[in-house]
């Protein structure tokens, strides 16, 4: 236990000193936890809206903070090149999100084209309107989020092993919680026009 604990403590500081220097990437990781954190509450009473609410918000700032605001240059702190900070990612680097991305893109386009196979393969009832709609691509979005997790976990036991996957996924579900506790003040520095964190918590660690 002590071991797995530290594995996922060390998972935890990676991931922040290599993948969140921009004050914006951190702003948005907060709205995003906090969106997590609401999809986790409708998880006992409505799992489709809280797939709604974790792609269409929490994921969508999430991933946005780091496609567009997150720094891709030499990193000065961690003296990492982008491209190792991208070969090391225990979890999604920006290749694997973007093919994941692509799928949850697809989703909705193939339930609005294919609903008689939804309802053969999947047994899911043919959607007669919107809403219909909207929670059948709910559901679909809850399985990719799930399958991708499990996915990513059981292929870290093979690249990593049992330990470092499993402590991953448990980051994962926690990160939300973490989150918030780490960028709470990320917005107040944003507003005072500090765009990057100086991270000098990281150099003195």
């Amino acid at each position: 236990m002590i071991q797995f604990l530290e594995t996922l403590k060390i998972q935890r500081w990676d991931d922040h000193r290599y993948y969140h220097h921009s004050r914006i990437n951190q702003s948005l990781h907060l709205v995003s936890a906090l969106s997590f954190l609401g999809s986790y509450v409708l998880l006992f009473s409505d799992p489709i809206a809280a797939s709604l609410l974790a792609w269409l918000v929490a994921m969508t700032t999430r991933q946005s903070g780091h496609f567009f605001f997150e720094p891709k240059g030499y990193d000065a702190v961690n003296q990492a090149t982008h491209e190792y900070k991208e070969e090391i990612k225990v979890g999604y680097n920006l290749n694997r999100k973007i093919v994941l991305l692509l799928i949850w893109a697809l989703i909705p386009v193939f339930v609005y084209f294919n609903p008689v196979l939804l309802q053969k393969f999947i047994a899911l009832n043919t959607f007669t309107n919107t809403e219909g709609f909207v929670r059948q691509t709910g559901l679909l979005w809850l399985w990719l989020g799930a399958g991708g997790l499990l996915f990513r976990t059981v292929h870290l036991f093979f690249l990593q092993g049992f330990e470092a996957g499993l402590a991953w996924m448990t980051k994962i579900l926690t990160d939300p919680f973490h989150d918030v506790k780490l960028y709470a003040t990320a917005p107040i520095y944003l507003l005072r026009g500090q765009l990057i964190d100086p991270m000098g918590h990281v150099e003195a660690h």
